[in-house]
């Protein structure tokens, strides 16, 4: 009896504690059931408070429930930008459904973010803006709320997930990263290692590595493109369109602006284009390879004087640029990245470049007007989670030589390289399932051949699209076979 009387004493503590956990998050956070654009199941979604901060924002967290309550760790999904909310990756759950049948996908749109208090400037959605009433508009939008930008920063936004970590009773969690948000998986990783179990980095950005010197990458984007259409005969047939493009950018430089129509209204815009704008036209292409199967045929009629399939293509952006919160990304920007790049390595990276410095004159003017203060990170340390990189071969601002390159303190790690891929490769291909594979046995080596069937879309080459001859959809060469490597040397070697 009295064995039986302990029994039932420490079910009654145990379901006592859980009831007390269920109710403390449900004052806390208010859960409610909710939806979000581009995935069609129900979430749960909470409101948590800053408790050390009341007047902070509250912070928006959307939960996937899993279909299987197997008691896996969570996998949270980190936005990029810096300035993109959690909630609008919610299309990519959809590639994650392997994944959400054993784990709950987490979601928090960081301070400053999508519904954790928007920090959004009203330059978002301008079509066309010179840099010097850009810097303008930005400055006013700081001065507003100096204190509120001052205080952003990624060191806030970990603890702001270590929070949200401990308030929804997650032990520990698995962590998938997609571009910037990379930095934040990678950050996270070093300031709190005991909560992390596992890693997923698309498109990595490395904590070492100045990401914002992106000429370069943008060129070798490029070229690949020019590799692959010289490859497949339908768009070999479009001639030196690369010797048109360098055209155009010349024609630029010498005052010819054309005035563009809005690709969504199509009516005339105010202001010419500018040539930094043209120029990160072509570089923003180049992230989707859909897109940039585009470009070759969009600039040979560029240059024959007919804009408007450029003007198409970058309209193609314009919800993603609109959904950023400028003062969120000039905030972690200025102090976290433009102030550690020097005027000596700007000319080495866009030297021989079409992007220029076009995509930092941005930055640089921004900043002028955002004077936070530098908020350095300390050198990473060795950490032992299983890692899990994903690279597209023409990625034009996060190429796979970053993630071989400057993550050798990670010891376990796996590189998947896509052929011809563009910037965040999570969804395409096999990459779900191999992702669902990782994180359910990470201490096995993956088997990445399907990759090769992954490849690009088949190159426009007329009005009405592709040719149905064309090879485009072969892949131009294979990718890395994903071997476990801690050295830095080249995957499957």
């Amino acid at each position: 009896m009295a064995g039986t009387r302990k029994i039932i004493a420490g079910l009654a503590v145990l379901v006592a504690s859980l009831w007390l956990r269920t109710d403390a998050l449900g004052q806390a956070a208010g859960a409610e059931t909710c939806y979000l654009d581009g995935w069609r199941n129900p979430l749960r979604c909470y409101r948590l408070p800053i408790e050390s901060e009341p007047e902070a924002p509250q912070l928006a967290v959307m939960v996937a429930p899993a279909v299987n309550n197997s008691g896996e760790e969570p996998l949270y999904l980190l936005a990029g930008g810096p300035g993109q909310a959690a909630s609008d990756l919610a299309p990519l759950l959809n590639a994650f459904e392997p994944v959400n049948r054993e784990r709950d996908i987490v979601m928090v749109d960081r301070r400053g973010a999508g519904r954790s208090g928007a920090f959004r400037c009203g330059i978002e959605d301008q079509r066309s803006l010179d840099l010097d009433a850009f810097a303008r508009k930005l400055a006013d939008c700081y001065l507003d709320r100096a204190e509120f930008a001052e205080s952003l920063s990624s060191r806030q936004t970990v603890e702001d997930l270590e929070m949200v970590r401990s308030r929804l009773g997650h032990e520990r969690i698995a962590l998938w990263g997609g571009s910037w948000g990379t930095r934040t998986a990678l950050l996270y990783q070093q300031w709190h290692p005991q909560s992390v179990s596992e890693l997923v980095l698309d498109a990595v950005a490395p904590i070492d590595t100045k990401v914002f010197l992106t000429a370069r990458a943008a060129e070798d984007a490029l070229q690949a493109l020019q590799r692959d259409c010289a490859n497949d005969p339908a768009c070999a047939r479009l001639g030196n369109w690369r010797a048109q493009l360098d055209a155009l950018l010349e024609s630029w430089d010498q005052g010819g602006r054309p005035v563009l129509s809005d690709p969504l209204t199509g009516q005339p815009l105010t202001e010419p284009m500018a040539r930094w704008e043209f120029a990160n036209a072509i570089r923003t292409v180049l992230y989707d390879p859909r897109a940039a199967a585009q470009l070759p045929f969009a600039i040979t009629e560029a240059h024959s004087g007919n804009l408007q399939p450029l003007v198409g293509l970058s309209g193609l952006f314009v919800k993603s640029t609109e959904s950023m919160s400028m003062g969120l990304t000039f905030s972690v920007a200025c102090a976290e990245e433009l102030n550690r790049i020097s005027a000596d390595e700007i000319a080495a990276d866009s030297d021989g470049t079409f992007l220029g410095t076009a995509f930092l004159d941005l930055f640089q003017h921004g900043c002028r007007g955002w004077p936070v203060k530098e908020k350095p990170y300390a050198a990473p340390e060795p950490r032992a989670q299983p890692v899990l990189l994903i690279s597209g071969e023409a990625d034009p601002i996060t190429p796979p030589r970053y993630a071989d390159e400057a993550l050798g303190y990670l010891a376990d790690k796996q590189h998947l390289v896509v052929a011809s891929g563009g910037h965040i490769n999570s969804p395409r291909g096999c990459i779900p399932e191999l992702i669902a594979r990782f994180l359910a046995q990470p201490a096995e080596e993956l088997d990445s051949t399907c990759t090769r069937e992954i490849s690009r879309p088949p190159f426009m080459v007329a009005s009405y699209g592709p040719d149905i001859g064309g090879t485009a959809g072969n892949p131009v060469k294979e990718p890395g076979t994903g071997g476990r490597h801690d050295s830095g040397e080249e995957a499957g070697e």
